[in-house]
């Protein structure tokens, strides 16, 4: 694994990565820098994503990337975020439908009211009991 670093970001980073145009990312926006540190790290090692990155400062997001298309991915990622508590819950115990953002809306500069993700948590989960969908 390759770890990178800029003034914004630190990269956690498979070096047989097979992202291509098709790729995006589950987030996670985190308030513990130690804690996400290991997450990310963890995520990649066990090859869970191929990459994975992180905001450098002590709160922010961090980004968990797959090709859209690979539904297997998509599991052993969702499978991580529960079993880490990543996904925040509604006062009533539901999850959130959190998104599965692609990589060429963020470049379209597609962010609050102009995102609408093509992905979602309950396209694979159910959010009331985070039981998988047949």
């Amino acid at each position: 694994m390759l770890i990178k670093e800029n003034v914004a970001w630190i990269y956690y980073i498979n070096e047989d990565t097979r992202l291509t145009e098709k790729s995006g990312k589950w987030m996670y926006f985190f308030d513990n820098r130690s804690f996400v540190e290991k997450i990310c790290e963890r995520a990649v090692e066990n090859h869970i994503v191929e990459q994975a990155k992180h905001s450098t400062a002590n709160t922010g997001v961090a980004c968990f990337y797959l090709n859209y298309d690979d539904i297997d991915t998509h599991r052993k990622i969702i499978s991580y975020f529960l079993e880490n508590n990543l996904i925040k819950k509604t006062k009533e115990g539901r999850l959130y439908d959190i998104s599965f953002k692609l990589d060429e809306q963020t470049r379209a500069g597609e962010y609050g009211n102009d995102f609408h993700s093509k992905i979602k948590l309950s396209d694979f989960i159910d959010l009331n009991n985070a039981q998988w969908l047949e």
